[in-house]
């Protein structure tokens, strides 16, 4: 009698635990998802904050650049102007985007400011001169090296957000997609110069 009783237990006992297992190993896989999810968008974060030092670091140099360029090409104030001019822009974009478009418009007129210093030779050879342009080119450098491990951690998780079952978790955690960084078309471009 007490085994006819204890077997009419076994069975939704059993049935009982393996839901529950299921639940727990259902939940475990979803706070996985979410925990994954906090580290990528935190990932995506430090390196958008890489991406700004190096933008600091440049647009605190520019200014010297500038005025060093200013010496010598006092004909040459309408690209001086353009570069402050794109400096500030981007100092001040907004968004992701807006500040990725305001770089490529910076870089721009940075090639202009280098083309015009190639006419002239005094400038070439100043020692200063020299020195900010080294110090830019390790900062342009570091930049792409930045803009590179931001891309990489954009794609990874970009490529989470759009698979399943973890776009679920996504939608749930109200993830958008990043943008990348990306140069413009216009940005790729050589700069034409005459005088």
């Amino acid at each position: 009698m007490f085994a006819l009783l204890l077997a009419g237990w076994v069975v939704p006992v059993i049935v009982v635990a393996v839901v529950l297992i299921v639940i727990i190993i259902f939940v475990a896989v979803l706070v996985g998802m979410y925990n994954k999810f906090v580290r990528m968008r935190n990932s995506c974060e430090e390196a958008w904050a890489t991406i700004d030092v190096y933008l600091k670091k440049r647009f605190d140099l520019i200014p010297n650049l500038v005025e060093t360029v200013k010496g010598y090409a006092k004909h040459e104030s309408g690209t001086l102007e353009a570069v402050i001019a794109a400096r500030n822009t981007a100092m001040n974009a907004g968004n992701a985007k807006d500040r990725i478009a305001a770089e490529n418009a910076l870089s721009g007129t940075l090639k202009t400011l280098f083309a015009v210093s190639e006419a002239y030779p005094d400038l070439k050879a100043n020692t200063n001169f020299m020195d900010l342009q080294n110090q830019l080119k390790i900062i342009e450098s570091d930049l792409a090296e930045a803009r590179k491990y931001y891309n990489a951690n954009v794609k990874v998780i970009n490529t989470a957000m759009q698979t399943f079952p973890s776009s679920i978790v996504a939608r749930f955690m109200k993830l958008e997609k990043f943008e990348y960084y990306e140069i413009e078309e216009e940005a790729r471009q050589n700069v034409k110069v005459s005088f």
